[in-house]
């Protein structure tokens, strides 16, 4: 190849990489966590969700899994459009916490399996991306973020209203 194309191609690169960094200019640090974070608890309820698919021999437990599984999946599949829009990259696993949630439930079975998914999946995880959503929703900057916090925070208070209910039925 010679010298000039090569140059050519490297200059092209370079012009790429300084455009795809404005895109990330578009957004501050602290909005694209929040798209991280929504991700992250998205990814960890359908995981846990196939999980509890699996595992549960409760009609109700594998039926909130599935909504789960359903809404989690949608609601990650509209924050990968929002992330790939401003140039934020995602996990594509669960955090450190819920890989260990996972290994713990993965050691139940039965009714102590039902009553763990649901208090900790359920309950627990609910409440706290309830309460990091309404935040988002207050302090995000971007547009963007903010409309995919305001769409999914009823979806998830939903969810854990749906998780205390199962959660007082399951024994």
């Amino acid at each position: 190849m010679k010298t000039s194309h090569l140059l050519a191609i490297l200059a092209v690169g370079a012009s790429f990489a300084q455009h795809a960094g404005a895109q990330t200019a578009t957004i501050d640090k602290a909005d694209a966590n929040r798209l991280v974070a929504i991700a992250q608890a998205n990814l960890a309820e359908v995981e846990a969700g196939k999980m509890a698919v699996e595992k549960s021999s409760n009609a109700s437990v594998k039926q909130f899994a599935q909504n789960m599984i359903d809404d989690h999946g949608k609601g990650l599949d509209e924050t990968k459009k929002v992330a790939a829009a401003k140039n934020v990259t995602l996990p594509t696993e669960p955090d450190a916490a819920h890989k260990k949630m996972a290994a713990d439930l993965t050691k139940l079975s039965g009714a102590a399996f039902d009553k763990e998914y649901v208090s900790k999946a359920g309950v627990a995880d609910h409440a706290k991306v309830h309460a990091a959503l309404k935040s988002d929703i207050a302090n995000a900057k971007d547009a963007d973020v903010k409309a995919l916090a305001t769409k999914l925070e009823p979806i998830v208070a939903h969810h854990g209203e749906m998780a205390k209910t199962l959660n007082a039925a399951v024994k």
